[in-house]
Formats: C-alpha cells, structure tokens, sequence
C-alpha cells in the first residue's frame, strides 16, 4: 500500500516571485516546516515579548478550508502549513494521487488533459514544490513518487522549482533523482531567514554547506532575502551571503520587500527595490498578490 503524505494545497497560478515570474505554475503545497519565522513583520522582529501572532490566537472552527483563512500580516504567512492547530484542514494523498491532483490543477477548456506541454501556446509551465519546507525528509521521500508518477504518464514538467530556507540536507533518494532528471531543471530557490527580519538565530537558519550541496547538484537556483528598510538588516544580509559566497554558492540575489500582504509591500517596497538595485542585486515583487489580491491558492 502506498504511503499518504501530508499537504496543504495544490492549485494552478503564476509564479510571482524571483527567476520564473509570471510563468503558468501548477503548485504543490508540503505541510510541515523546521523553521517558524515568527518575527516577520513585527515591529521589533528580534525581540519576541514584544511578538504578536495572530495565527496563534485565530479561531480555526470558524473555517472548514484552506482557501478560507486569511493571510496573517505578522509571523509566517504561511504559518498553517506548519502549526499542528490546523493539521486537521491539510490533505492527505498518496504520490499517485498527487500526481493525479496536480494533472486536474492543470486542465481547462485549453488544456483538456492537464499537459505540462500546453497544446494552445505549446510553452512548458513550471511545477513548483513549496510549502512549509518542502525538502524535510518526508517531502523529499513524496516529491519522488510524485516525479515517478508523472513519469509514467509521460508529462513531466519541463522545469521544477523548490522553495527552500536552505536548510535542509538532500536524502540519498532525492539526490539521484533529481541527478537523473534528463530534460527537467531542477531549480533551487533558496530564501535564507534572517535573524533582523524573521526572528530566527543565524546557527539555525544559515547553513552555507548545505546549499553548498545543492549547487553541487544542479547550477540552477537563486537565493531570494526578505527585506525591509532597516540598515541592520542589509547589513546582516551582506553578512550572510559572504557566508555562502565563501562556500562555492553562486546563484543570483533576489530582494523582496517583507510583507506578506499588499499593504504591507507598499509600505515599503520602493525603497527596498532602490537599495537593491543600487547595490546591484536583482528585485523580486510578490506579483500574484498585486494580480488577485491576499488570497491563499494564488
């Protein structure tokens, strides 16, 4: 009998951030997450008496859906992907049928099957694994099932992005697949936490050598940071990535503004693309939220 494996979501969007943005994305939504990033959007993010975190205090009876929480403008944004308080409102399937759940994500009047391949404008979308932390164990072990699965139906995607913090090593298992992926990129998007942005302490957060590995094993990626305006936080962001410099990691800088919601991003989303861009680093936006607003499956 083949395992289930815990997920939060599987919709069909674009990619809003970094390298791929604007590309049609179906996406695949992992629960569980080694890092809790509470200090995100806090006034004070390095000082947790003064957090507050309203996915701790929201009253989960009062939805009966994922699509229907609200996008929560301090700690993780994607903290329900996470929390064991809304453990009971993730899916469970099996890779066969995630690999299903993915195909229907992607069918419509244009594309009846579902393919990867779309048969109107005959362009590869992208299949984007995130979560959570889509490469804990677990996820790993998921990832190569669902990968065999699409296999067998003949519609592999083209390219595959995994939104990671960095921190976790690659399993035997998910290091020869994806070293035998022949025609599909494996695209690493690393978004290390910082401790003057989300709360979390640099010996748990950074870790060069894993990513290090990760070069190792496909020289497609990028590391994407989340900043405000604050000085301390370029400061530390320099810090870090000199850290990863000095381990051999090579892939392109993206900056986002922190704020997981619209409002917050405008706040301060200008100057934070001006300091990015002076300093010679690409600038990334959350665009799905600019497109269709603070709602989770976009």
């Amino acid at each position: 009998m083949e395992k289930k494996y815990y997920y939060s979501e599987i919709f069909y969007s674009i990619q809003g951030e970094g390298h791929y943005t604007g590309v049609p994305t179906a996406w695949i939504r992992f629960f569980l997450c080694n890092l809790q990033c509470d200090g995100f959007g806090q006034l004070n993010p390095i000082d947790p008496s003064t957090y507050e975190l309203p996915y701790e205090t929201f009253d989960v009876s009062t939805v009966k859906r994922v699509e229907d929480l609200p996008v929560w403008n301090k700690g993780c944004d994607s903290s329900y992907t996470w929390a064991k308080k809304y453990r009971h409102l993730m899916g469970q399937a099996t890779p066969s049928e995630l690999a299903d759940r993915v195909i229907n994500v992607l069918k419509n009047e244009s594309n009846p099957k579902g393919l990867f391949l779309h048969p109107v404008s005959g362009q590869h979308q992208h299949l984007c694994i995130t979560g959570g932390e889509p490469l804990m164990p677990l996820s790993q072990q998921a990832f190569v099932g669902v990968y065999r699965e699409l296999e067998k139906r003949d519609n592999l995607p083209a390219s595959i992005t995994f939104e990671t913090n960095g921190t976790q090593t690659l399993t035997a298992e998910f290091a020869d697949l994806i070293s035998s992926a022949i025609g599909t990129e494996i695209f690493f998007s690393v978004s290390p936490k910082l401790w003057t942005v989300s709360g979390e302490k640099r010996e748990k957060a950074i870790r060069p050598e894993v990513v290090a590995d990760y070069v190792a094993h496909s020289p497609n990626g990028q590391l994407k940071f989340v900043l405000g305006d604050r000085d301390e936080q370029w400061q530390e962001m320099e810090e870090v990535l000199k850290l990863f410099r000095d381990a051999g990691v090579d892939y392109p800088v993206w900056i986002m503004p922190v704020g997981a919601r619209e409002e917050e991003q405008a706040a301060t989303a200008g100057e934070v693309a001006r300091r990015a861009f002076q300093r010679g680093y690409n600038v990334a936006a959350r665009v799905h939220v600019h497109l269709f607003g603070n709602l989770i499956g976009t």
